[in-house]
């Protein structure tokens, strides 16, 4: 047998060498083990702890170049911040800055930026996929000998520099590692600056949040072409979904399909904007609540509306319009200049007016972009009174009030209407076409 590779050999390498994976199981938590102590007994089977395994072509959301301009203001953040190396472990981060959209099952993910390298660190698993969908470098590391992939990071960050890392990501089961391995002389919170930077998109980011409203518009119209008298939630539903991977399919044929979903509710179950999808079966009268979620390369869009089934009654409409006009008041609000909290004590105040306020159940928007219910957004952009970012040209952000009145009281249900708006220099466009309002949602 020829001569095991060294730890980072290329993929074939290991192949020649007749080296091939196996699993093993561990117990509960373990100390890690010091990378200078004696070798281990996966080197002592002739494995590597991780390796290069590059194949086929590159194929990414953005150009080449789009990625480089992102890295160079995380590189001007980090010599902000004195950081030498920063570990990204979360799914936002790596999505955005390499352009690799991870599905852990367990397995970690990294990607580590210094001021001249960009690797994103990736289970064997996966084999060559990671490097096909991300900028810059790949490294696989392997998974027969425990923090291998903290010796991955290390190969790359090297040991005893400021380390950046994401305070609301990484835990405190892996930052003992980081800490082990690394062996930083400071570790510095870098998630602040990675936010701040997400929230102003670039032409190519607007682009394609375009193209996710739009695709979310077709999967509206849809569903209302499903929704009839004895449909269930989930038969309206899957039309909606189905709609929209076809149509992104159509639009991005090289792209990975994953992740775009629904939710539409009817009835009691419109009282919550995240309540799932169930069989509950519609019913004339029923108050209904769709929701489109198209996914396009992490970027997440949405539409939503408040629809009613057959006919809508007097005390139910009153609530709904003033939720309607609540929405065209808001996005009127969306301005440069005008801070998140500005915008919400104005809804709250608009809502107080007619006595609905107490009906409000969450804040009135929030940013677009790399985001999902799998993953983070921009927390420093949404439309509460604690936030106080103020509106700029290239944000993007959404107009969605909500309000639910409970069982046995008129109108009782949930109303929701949600637009996606971009921020320009003089003001904002609805980038969503889908009718709001009841004169095109009372259907069936």
């Amino acid at each position: 047998m020829a001569s095991p590779p060294p730890s980072g050999a290329p993929f074939m390498s290991v192949l020649n060498a007749g080296i091939l994976p196996c699993h093993r199981r561990w117990p509960g938590p373990v100390r890690p083990r010091d990378p200078a102590a004696a070798p281990s007994r996966s080197a002592s089977l002739n494995r590597p702890d991780f390796y290069r395994f590059h194949q086929g072509d590159r194929i990414l959301p953005f150009e080449p170049a789009e990625y480089d301009a992102r890295l160079s203001g995380l590189r001007r953040s980090m010599v902000a911040e004195g950081v030498g190396a920063c570990v990204f472990t979360s799914m936002q981060n790596i999505a955005y800055y390499s352009g690799f959209l991870y599905c852990s099952f367990g397995r970690p993910f990294g990607l580590v930026v210094t001021a001249t390298d960009s690797v994103t660190i990736s289970a064997g698993i996966d084999a060559a996929q990671p490097w096909r969908r991300c900028h810059g470098d790949n490294i696989t590391y392997t998974d027969w000998q425990r923090d291998n992939f903290w010796r991955a990071i290390l190969s790359v960050a090297g040991a005893g520099r400021v380390v950046g890392y994401e305070g609301d990501h990484l835990t405190l089961a892996q930052k003992g590692p980081l800490d082990f391995f690394l062996k930083p002389s400071a570790t510095v919170d870098i998630a602040p600056a990675t936010m701040r930077q997400r929230m102003s998109k670039s032409q190519a980011e607007i682009a394609l949040i375009r193209h996710g409203a739009q695709v979310a518009d077709i999967g509206g119209y849809a569903m209302r072409d499903a929704i009839r008298e004895g449909a269930r939630e989930i038969d309206v539903a899957m039309a909606g979904r189905d709609a929209m991977e076809l149509e992104i399919a159509r639009r991005f044929p090289e792209g990975e399909y994953r992740d775009t979903w629904v939710w539409f509710q009817s009835g009691i179950n419109t009282d919550g904007a995240h309540n799932p999808v169930t069989g509950r079966i519609l019913q004339r009268g029923d108050v209904l609540s769709l929701n489109a979620f198209p996914m396009i390369s992490g970027y997440y869009t949405a539409l939503e509306r408040t629809l009613f089934l057959g006919e809508v009654d007097d005390a139910s409409l009153k609530i709904w319009e003033a939720n309607v006009a609540a929405h065209e008041y808001g996005m009127s609000l969306l301005r440069p200049g005008r801070s998140c909290a500005e915008v919400t004590e104005a809804i709250n105040a608009f809502f107080a007016d007619r006595d609905l306020l107490q009906y409000r159940t969450f804040g009135y928007g929030h940013s677009f972009g790399i985001l999902s219910h799998h993953y983070g957004r921009e927390a420093g952009l949404e439309l509460r009174e604690d936030i106080d970012t103020v509106l700029e040209p290239g944000m993007v952000i959404s107009m969605e009030p909500m309000l639910t009145i409970p069982e046995g009281r008129p109108g009782a249900g949930g109303y929701r209407e949600h637009d996606i708006l971009v921020i320009t220099e003089n003001g904002n466009e609805d980038i969503t076409g889908y009718p709001y309002g009841p004169g095109f949602n009372v259907v069936g």
